[in-house]
């Protein structure tokens, strides 16, 4: 079964975007290699205001990769590049888990990681916290109806940046403890 990777930046204070939405404030660290990262996936899942803010970048730029972009407002119809989910969106992640090929990259955002989080078809948490305080904006994950317990399997420090690379593996536990 294909593992669904979510791979995100995030302040030191907690969220993935700043107050209007923008991503300016991270830094991208000359020791990451973006080629390789990118070559582990070949499905990316963006939220509608990802997609809308970033354009779709890099995701549907990948050779040989799919988009899928989940929003209960946007037609197909206006899409050619990419496939629209809407409410069928749980079928559309377990048929894609099923699939044979790389990972699937979860780009974003926080709501679309929470709502796959709690279905439980989060495999794995992997967070660059770039040195920045924002204040406020969009947090890595709004409120969850239930705790999800992680455990960390990778850490690494970029000292170019300071930006800290930290990899969780989600705990699948049936039941777990609700808020």
């Amino acid at each position: 079964m294909r593992r669904i990777r979510y791979n995100c930046a995030m302040s030191l204070d907690g969220y993935i975007a700043g107050p209007s939405d923008e991503f300016a404030w991270i830094v991208i660290d000359p020791d990451i290699d973006f080629e390789e990262l990118f070559g582990q996936f070949d499905t990316f899942l963006l939220g509608r205001r990802t997609f809308e803010v970033t354009g779709g970048a890099g995701a549907s730029a990948q050779a040989g990769s799919r988009t899928f972009v989940f929003s209960r407002t946007l037609s197909q119809d206006d899409y050619e590049d990419v496939t629209i989910v809407g409410d069928d969106w749980k079928d559309v992640v377990r048929s894609l888990r099923e699939e044979s090929g790389g990972d699937i990259w979860l780009f974003g955002g926080g709501e679309l990681f929470r709502s796959l989080c709690e279905e439980g078809l989060v495999d794995t948490v992997e967070v660059s916290i770039i040195p920045t305080l924002l204040g406020g904006g969009i947090p890595l994950v709004p409120e969850l109806s239930k705790r999800i317990g992680l455990t960390l399997t990778e850490q690494r420090v970029f000292k170019k940046t300071g930006t800290v690379s930290l990899v969780y593996e989600v705990k699948q536990a049936p039941g777990e403890t609700p808020l």
